[in-house]
């Protein structure tokens, strides 16, 4: 299972037992602030393309869009999500839970500005009933993300702590 794929890679850094899970879904940002009882905007939603004929994935702030102009700018190709088969196929994790941690080799990952408002967010664990909570700056650590993009739109600014 993902999860304990994820589980074993946050073990290499003493950090599994911050792994959450939960005994209801998480799998999407409306049920992991539920679950999490924090705002949407917090969730650090993890998503799936396929660029070159590989995953590339977007961890973005729970309530940012994927602005298609934007993307095209930053990556000189057209947005083209994985289908849910391609996604556990490809990347490792199934859709619910995927996650930038312990993803197959050569799955580019990249973060949002749109996270930066935050001192701390809640990405999946590999299923879809897990997070954990990372500063920004363990997120770029453990995600072992390729940088920083500005490819979304619909989000405030301003910061949403509430948890």
């Amino acid at each position: 299972m993902a999860i304990d794929k994820v589980k074993a890679y946050f073990g290499q850094y003493g950090m599994e037992d911050k792994i959450l899970e939960f005994d209801v879904s998480s799998a999407t940002v409306e049920l992991a602030a539920e679950a999490l009882h924090c705002a949407p905007q917090r969730i650090a939603k993890t998503l799936s393309f396929l660029v070159d004929g590989h995953a590339m994935l977007i961890v973005t702030a729970g309530d940012a869009k994927i602005d298609n102009a934007k993307y095209k700018a930053q990556f000189k190709t057209k947005a083209k999500m994985l289908s849910p088969e391609d996604v556990e196929r490809l990347v490792g994790h199934a859709v619910g839970g995927v996650c930038p941690f312990a993803v197959k080799e050569g799955t580019e990952v990249y973060l949002d500005v749109s996270l930066k408002r935050f001192e701390t967010v809640f990405p999946a664990c590999g299923s879809s009933n897990s997070a954990i909570e990372l500063t920004i700056a363990q997120l770029e650590e453990y995600s072992g993300y390729a940088g920083w993009v500005d490819v979304c739109k619909g989000y405030e600014m301003e910061t949403a702590e509430g948890c």
